[in-house]
């Protein structure tokens, strides 16, 4: 039986979903399941590990570690491997996952896959399923290491609610401290802004909105939603838009719920970014803008006049609840 370790994604104390999905995926293949989960005062979340459908729990749990630090926190994910002998450790798509994910593969001396949106078992070789070249390519990789270190996609697996594991908890010494680099504050969004890994909802907006005036009545409709609020590329290029809040190939990848395209022609890069979602929304007035053909919905109109429609009939079904 494969065994596969998956790091747990945690923020500000509580388990992010995506440890769940990853577990999930992992029984239903007919792995053998554990989890290392690594912060500081985090102990008491192993039974919402186990929960999430891990067998074993590995926690490091050290005020050293209450921040993030990519060199420790890998020592932290190896120790945990070596005892568990993991074949495959799998990380979410988070910034953390993605930079620690190459230093345990070079320390494992293994492979190392990212942005997979699928495993398979066939008898002791794994392949991994993974998009190419702005997703125009499907690759499927056959992994000739003992081991591999694998980032898994936003949105690639989904939780199941029926799968649970068993509590089984092995505490992990703290790491050596990292003499090359020492994290001394985190700094984040001082915004207030819901992380568009997070939103449940996420609206982004594209050239449509043309100026200021129109990136700001699409951000009334994300905040009537609680919605996470990104943009195309072109938002960013023009000096409207953050970096950070850019959803594409070369911004965020994001996999929510709904996902809102206001204005945004759809783009193969931006496709790239969120085409994972569950349903897709979206609102252009060329009728032959590619992002209708990913849309689950999608109305053809000027985002100046149905936007305020979009919000008055939220209005309204709020109204009736």
């Amino acid at each position: 039986m494969a065994k596969i370790l998956v790091i747990a994604d945690i923020k500000q104390g509580v388990l992010k979903g995506s440890t769940a999905e990853l577990l999930s995926k992992a029984k239903a293949i007919g792995a053998e399941t554990a989890v290392v989960a690594i912060g500081s005062n985090i102990e008491s979340l192993t039974s919402d590990l186990a929960a999430a459908g891990s067998d074993t729990q590995y926690i490091a749990d050290d005020v050293s570690l209450e921040l993030f630090s990519a060199g420790p926190f890998a020592s932290c994910v190896v120790d945990a491997a070596n005892q568990f002998e993991a074949d495959m450790i799998w990380f979410g798509f988070s910034e953390t996952g993605k930079a620690v994910a190459p230093r345990v593969a070079a320390q494992l001396s293994c492979a190392c896959a990212t942005e997979i949106t699928d495993v398979t078992l066939n008898d002791e070789q794994i392949e991994v399923i993974r998009p190419a070249t702005a997703n125009k390519v499907i690759q499927r990789i056959k992994v000739n290491t003992k081991q591999v270190v694998a980032v898994v996609r936003a949105g690639a697996f989904e939780a199941d609610p029926d799968i649970i594991g068993t509590q089984n908890l092995v505490k992990l010494s703290a790491p050596a401290p990292d003499l090359k680099a020492v994290i001394k504050e985190l700094i984040s969004d001082a915004s207030g802004e819901i992380d568009l890994a997070d939103a449940d909802i996420v609206i982004s907006v594209g050239r449509g909105a043309k100026d200021q005036a129109g990136i700001d009545l699409v951000k009334e409709l994300a905040d009537d939603l609680a919605a996470g609020f990104g943009s195309s590329r072109a938002m960013v290029d023009g000096g409207l838009m953050a970096h950070n809040k850019q959803v594409g190939q070369t911004g965020k990848i994001v996999a929510p719920t709904l996902y809102m395209a206001i204005g945004i022609s759809g783009a193969i890069q931006h496709l790239a970014g969120m085409n994972g979602s569950k349903t897709i929304l979206a609102v252009n007035k060329d009728p032959e803008a590619p992002i209708f053909n990913v849309a689950d919905y999608g109305i053809v109109g000027d985002l100046f006049e149905v936007v305020p429609i979009l919000r008055e009939e939220i209005k309204k079904l709020r109204n009736l609840g």
